[in-house]
């Protein structure tokens, strides 16, 4: 009966040893597997040269942009509308103080509206308030436009670069070739060929996803330039008593930026 109570915990002990020892083989093969990813990539650099590494230094500034842009869109939230939509229905209403109290005006297109609201109830002529809600709202567009020029070029310049370095492959490749003379060896030449067209692939791999971030940034800051267009303008065409709303239209210039 003794025996019997001393091999239980004996017994467990050794499942307890077991599972550690799984789970260190587990961590080794994990570190294995990433000091294969590791040397594999710098391969890929070594074999690419100076076009590949220009291409992943292209990539991490474009990855940084879109991330910066996607943090400025989630802090500005610049195509909220809800707020905006009551303000206008009780403009609408003759409500003008309720209807800017509605407003959230630390939201950029908010903001706007909310000054278009004081600015129609006060004595500014109709020509002033265009012009400095244009100015204020050109100001805002171009802040949302910021750095998407620069994915533009990048999702440009490189698929030209990987065929620059594919170029500049095949031109090593038919050196060699020549080099060899008639003992050409068709592995020298195909290594070749492969290690050429390497930076093709690497350039469109990172032009590719710049290019559709580029794209969906950029129509976001169109809708937030129809937004702006539309809502600054109810102000002045919802107004009740005002004479002649059409004039007080906002023109907002849609052009790419540094």
């Amino acid at each position: 009966m003794v025996a019997a109570e001393q091999a239980a915990p004996n017994d467990q002990t050794l499942l307890q040893g077991a599972d550690a020892a799984n789970d260190a083989m587990d961590g080794v093969v994990a570190g294995t597997d990433l000091l294969a990813v590791v040397a594999e990539a710098q391969n890929l650099l070594q074999v690419g040269g100076p076009v590949v590494l220009i291409l992943l230094a292209l990539s991490v500034l474009s990855l940084s942009i879109i991330l910066l842009k996607i943090w400025q869109f989630a802090r500005l939230r610049p195509e909220s509308t809800a707020d905006i939509g009551r303000a206008l229905l009780l403009w609408e209403q003759g409500k003008y103080a309720d209807a800017r109290q509605a407003l959230k005006s630390k939201r950029p297109v908010s903001g706007l509206v909310y000054k278009a609201m004081v600015m129609a109830k006060g004595d500014m002529p109709t020509e002033l308030i265009q012009e400095e809600l244009s100015r204020q709202a050109n100001g805002l567009i171009q802040q949302l436009r910021a750095y998407l020029r620069p994915l533009e070029v990048i999702a440009s310049l490189s698929p030209l670069l990987g065929l620059m370095g594919t170029v500049l492959g095949m031109i090593v490749a038919f050196q060699q070739m020549e080099a060899a003379g008639s003992q050409v060896d068709p592995a020298v030449l195909s290594g070749g060929i492969w290690q050429a067209l390497l930076t093709t692939a690497a350039g469109l791999a990172v032009a590719i996803p710049v290019a559709a971030a580029h794209s969906w940034l950029d129509r976001k800051v169109e809708r937030v330039t129809a937004l702006v267009n539309d809502t600054v303008t109810q102000v002045f065409t919802k107004q009740s008593g005002r004479q002649h709303p059409q004039s007080a239209q906002v023109v907002v210039e849609h052009r790419n930026v540094a």
